[in-house]
């Protein structure tokens, strides 16, 4: 029995994934109180002003960094599943396709790529139906934006064929 303990003792190694996550925690919560700490004071007699939260959230996020560091170092953290990468490029390639197309062929038909993008990333293959059922869906929240609402959207041959 003594054998199983220090075989799974050895056997844990520290998580260098978690350790980028950890840096990646403290860049955050440095740049935070860096920017709070230059925030412009009011004059005033509360000790409470605008850099009161940011200075909390980094000092959060500090303590989260510290956490994930240590655990990272005692390798605590599950087991994590095979990363697929090609979900990720087909949600990639519809995020700079919407980015791209976004002034050009406006919002109902951007929006409407990365609707069938993203869908074929999560497993639906028939881009021949998520493609116009996409830019239906994003036409008419480009309607209910753009008509109800009055707001700004970038608008394309396809809102101007209406409106």
């Amino acid at each position: 029995m003594s054998e199983d303990n220090t075989s799974s003792a050895t056997e844990r190694r520290p998580d260098w994934a978690a350790f980028i996550i950890a840096v990646f925690l403290f860049v955050v919560a440095g740049v935070m109180a860096w920017d709070a700490l230059h925030l412009k004071t009011i004059a005033q007699y509360d000790r409470i002003g605008p850099a009161t939260a940011p200075q909390m959230v980094a000092f959060g996020l500090f303590c989260l960094g510290i956490w994930t560091a240590f655990e990272a170092w005692r390798g605590d953290f599950p087991e994590r599943d095979r990363q697929e990468v090609a979900p990720v490029i087909w949600i990639v390639a519809g995020l700079a396709g919407q980015m791209l197309l976004l002034r050009v062929a406006g919002f109902s038909i951007a929006t409407g790529i990365l609707f069938a993008l993203t869908a074929r990333g999560f497993g639906k293959p028939k881009l021949w139906i998520s493609l116009p059922l996409g830019i239906v869906l994003s036409f008419v929240v480009w309607a209910i934006f753009s008509q109800l609402l009055q707001l700004t959207l970038p608008a394309g041959p396809l809102e101007h064929l209406f409106f």
